[in-house]
This record gives C-alpha cells, structure tokens and sequence, in this order.
C-alpha cells in the first residue's frame, strides 16, 4: 500500500546506487510550498510570540527577500543561527531556504571559543542571532564583516538589525525568484564534538526532501499496523523539546508540517513547565531525548498528572533504556502510542523507526528503515555478517549527506562505496534493527566484550535508580575494567553495594561494574553521554 509503484513512498535506484523516493519534494522550497494550503491553522506557538501557516511564511518569504535583494546574498551563502527555540528560529531557517542560502543551525549552548571555531569554518555572509547570544558572536562578525540580525533583542542592534523594527510583514509576501536545484546544499549541520572538533555535515536539498518523507513514512505504517487508515484524525498538536540546532529537532519538525499540524516550543527543558504546556495546548505528541522523557514520567507520576491529551510518546537523538518503553505501557496502558528509532547528524534526522506493540514487545529494538535507506550489517573485513551477528552498521539512501565541509579526509574516512560507517554495533533480524552499543564505547575486560548499553539498561530496571552511565577505564591486568555513575531517584536509600547485589542477578559477573558512584551525568544537547568527561573524572579520582 505503501511502497509498491505508483504509492506514496514507492523508491528508485540512482544513478549513485541509492535508492531516493519517486514522488514527493525535490527541495526543501518544494517541501514549504505544500503547506500553504493550510492557511490559518496554528504552526508555531512560543513564549512571546505565535505564527499561523500563513503569516510564518509571509514573514518566511519577506526576510527571504531581504536577504537577496536587501543584503546581495547569492545562493550557497551560508547563514549562521544561534538561537534558542522560538518561532522566529523557523522564520530564520526557511527564509535562508527560500533564498537559495544554506542554512548553519549553530548549538546555542557553545562558548565564544567553539562558536568562533565553526564560524571560521562554515564563513557565514549573514548571522540570525537572539539578543542573549550577541555577544558571543559579536567580535568575530566584526571582524568577518559579516551582516547580524538580533532576534528578542531588546537593545540597540550597534551594526546590525533587530527583526523587530522591520517593516510589517506584508501577508501577500511572495518569496524571491532564486532557483533552487536538488544538488543545491541546504544546510550544514555540525556534529556534536564528544570526540573532537565539530565537523560540518552538509546535506543537499535532496537530502533534507528525502529526510522529511521518512517520518511520514513510518507515521503512515505505524497507522497501518495499528488497523487505522493513514491520514485520518485531527492534526498533531507536538511539543518541540528538541533544540533546533540539532537534526533530531527536524524529524519531529518535517513529520508536524506536512499535516498542518503545531509546534509548541519550549526555549529551555523543565519537567514542570512541559506538563503545564500539554496541558495548556492539549498536546497530542511529545518527543524528546530519553533524559527529557524519563524527567517528564517522573513529573507525571509525583504530580499525579495522567497525560490525558498524549497520544503519541517518542524518543530519538540518543538510545532510550528498555525500561522505559516498559513503564511507559505500565501506566498508560495502549492509550498512549510509544515510539523510537535511529538517526544521525549525517542521515539528517530519523531513518529508522519502531512503535506500538512492536516496540513494546522489543523494547530494545530501533526499528525498521524507511524506504529509501538501505542497511548493511559488516564485520571488520567490510563484509556482511551473517543474519543475528553483531557488526557495525553502515547506511545508504537519499537523506545521506554528501560529506563534510570542506574537509575531504574525513569524508573519505566515513563513507564507502555510497555507504555511510555509523560507528555503531547492531544486528537485524527480519529487517528489523537493534543498536548494540558505539564500537567506541564497547569495554574489553579481560578477554570478555561488555558492551556499556546492555549494563546502562540493566541498571535503569533497579527501582532506585533515575539515570546510568556505563564507561570503561584503563586497569593494569584486565586491560580495562567497567565503571558506572548512577543518579539515585529522590528519596531512595540504597548502598552502592545493595545496588551491585542487585545487577548480580541481572547480568553476568563479568558486566558488573567494579567502579560505582552516585553522580551527575554530563550530556550534550543530544541527551548524548560524555563518557570522555566521565573517565576523565574517574581518573581523576584514582590518581588523588
């Protein structure tokens, strides 16, 4: 229904030996241009400020002209964003779309030293900036000469702009006549530098069509298997807890627009303020990292809130523990549809994905891939291992970057062939996938592989325990043995031997960790572990 020739979602082969989709956008000026038709409906709600379908891209196509016949930007200019969540972000971002220039969403949560260090890198012409993050960037746009427009700036813009004083948007605002190609680049997206410097994923609006089709997808089958007809039922009504500088943010972001559904934005994560917005909005559909996730059950179990607008609950942008699909069914039952998968800054968002009963039955697993991504599953000769196997996952398809900035080494290093190398260890059965664990972060203790998300999953089962984290340290006869830092859930009163005890009976002698400490968990905003940082600590300690 779905995938056979002449469906929605039916693929091809190209030229490159991926597969792309057959119908559906070319170019992310494509994608937009289909939610016209939705008119006055409600799309972004923020703090200050909220934006129909209609006056978002009124307001999209006049800064998109601004940009081209105001400021002279040529398309493949790049334009800067660092900006926390609010709806002028998206204003920002489809306006560089619309005018042909590629779109840099930048981590709001770096220092001026990292920013001044991507900023070198990308040379953007132009930078979309809120009035906390100014100053950050202020020095280097000096000296680059680079044009800046403040965004909630409530000081005098000195050399640049302040969105606020433009003119009134003018609701007839056509955007530009810049052609935009399918090999154009649409954005370059940074990854998150837990192993290094940040490197710029640079994806072509081919890529970011290809990317927004896979949501839709993996919405349409979810209906299937659950015995209702895709498209059916009121718009989505999402809250937005991804940053939008990460491309997690773009899953949930593509999958909301291309129903006319709302975005309600959250600037910063608070347990507290996410139920009061469900509740206020009636959100149908959170989505979020597994940290924010298993805060927000938490909140809803202490306040005696039962999410009674939620219909839909998914995770991304870093492996969730099984536990939590598991208690998410143990209190609410099947009203409340959960949902994983899988994706990387360098597939563009979400290629894989599992809900429903197929998640809860196989809380570990990450789903199936999208019909335009192919997986391969290789051992350390580069070739397929058998089915079940563990080995590292590579990926082929259209929502693939084409590399990374400026810097063909690294480019040749993670792709081969057309295949992308994930660093990721998995297996698939049935043409079902199951992360493992990142081949980097596998623990060799004397002979024995542990592999730290098996060890994480064991210990978010223990009652008294609300996040873990599982990483290796160097040790002089084992090579390396395995730690952990846990947080403990308010109120609990349990030894770190009790806890010990207790993996006992949940995993082999050899996965216990011999390090356990009660600690805070450091994440990117990714929800991604800084196990670096955590072993550096723990050297720390054993050194003192």
């Amino acid at each position: 229904m779905l995938t056979a020739p002449g469906a929605p979602f039916a693929v091809a082969r190209g030229e490159d030996g991926g597969l792309f989709y057959v119908d559906g956008p070319r170019t992310l000026v494509e994608f937009v241009e289909v939610t016209w038709g939705f008119g006055d409906q409600v799309f972004l709600v923020g703090e200050r400020s909220s934006y129909s379908y209609r006056e978002f891209l009124a307001a999209a196509c006049a800064l998109a002209r601004r940009f081209t016949e105001g400021y002279g930007l040529r398309p493949g200019d790049r334009a800067a964003m660092v900006m926390r969540n609010c709806p002028e972000w998206q204003i920002a971002f489809w306006a560089a779309q619309l005018a042909g220039l590629v779109a840099v969403p930048l981590n709001a949560r770096w220092t001026v030293a990292e920013l001044e260090y991507v900023l070198d890198d990308c040379q953007p012409r132009v930078l979309l900036v809120d009035g906390e993050r100014l100053a950050l960037v202020d020095d280097w746009r000096r000296r680059a000469g680079a044009r800046v427009i403040t965004f909630e700036h409530e000081g005098v813009a000195e050399g640049g702009e302040r969105y606020e004083d433009f003119p009134a948007v003018d609701p007839r605002s056509a955007p530009p006549q810049v052609e935009v190609r399918a090999e154009d680049d649409a954005t370059i997206f940074y990854t998150s530098g837990t192993t290094g410097r940040p490197k710029g994923a640079v994806a072509t609006h081919l890529a970011q069509a290809g990317a927004a089709q896979h949501p839709r997808y993996h919405a349409a089958a979810a209906a299937l298997g659950s015995g209702r007809f895709p498209g059916q039922g009121a718009a989505p009504v999402a809250l937005m807890t991804y940053p939008f500088f990460h491309v997690a943010a773009l899953t949930a972001l593509y999958s909301t627009m291309s129903v006319g559904g709302t975005l309600v934005l959250m600037r910063r994560w608070d347990a507290d303020d996410a139920l009061a917005l469900i509740a206020r909005h009636r959100v149908t559909h959170f989505s979020g990292v597994p940290t924010t996730a298993l805060d927000l059950l938490d909140a809803a179990e202490r306040t005696g809130d039962d999410l009674a607008t939620l219909t839909h609950f998914s995770t991304g942008g870093a492996a969730a523990p099984p536990a939590l699909v598991t208690r998410l069914a143990a209190r609410y039952g099947h009203r409340i549809e959960p949902r994983t998968g899988y994706g990387l800054t360098e597939t563009s968002g979400g290629v894989l994905a599992v809900s429903g009963d197929e998640y809860r039955n196989e809380p570990a697993g990450a789903g199936a891939p999208a019909p335009a991504v192919e997986v391969r599953i290789v051992g350390v000769d580069a070739e397929p291992v058998p089915e079940g196997e563990p080995g590292e996952l590579w990926l082929r398809g259209q929502s693939l970057i084409r590399g990374y900035w400026r810097d063909e080494a690294a480019t040749a290093a993670a792709f081969e062939g057309g295949w992308f190398k994930t660093g990721d260890l998995a297996t698939v059965r049935d043409g079902r996938v199951a992360i493992v664990d990142r081949i980097k972060d596998i623990v060799l203790r004397g002979g024995e592989t542990v592999y730290c998300a098996q060890v994480e999953a064991a210990l978010h089962d223990l009652p008294a325990v609300a996040d873990a984290a599982v990483f290796g340290v160097p040790h002089d006869r084992l090579g390396e043995e395995v730690a952990a830092v846990v947080r403990l859930r308010p109120g609990a009163a349990v030894t770190m031997g009790e806890l010990t005890e207790q993996l006992a009976d949940r995993i082999a002698a050899y996965q216990v960790p011999t390090l356990l400490s009660v600690g805070d968990i450091p994440r990117n905003a990714a929800g991604k572990t800084l196990r670096g940082v955590l072993r550096s600590r723990a050297q720390g300690l054993r050194n003192g």
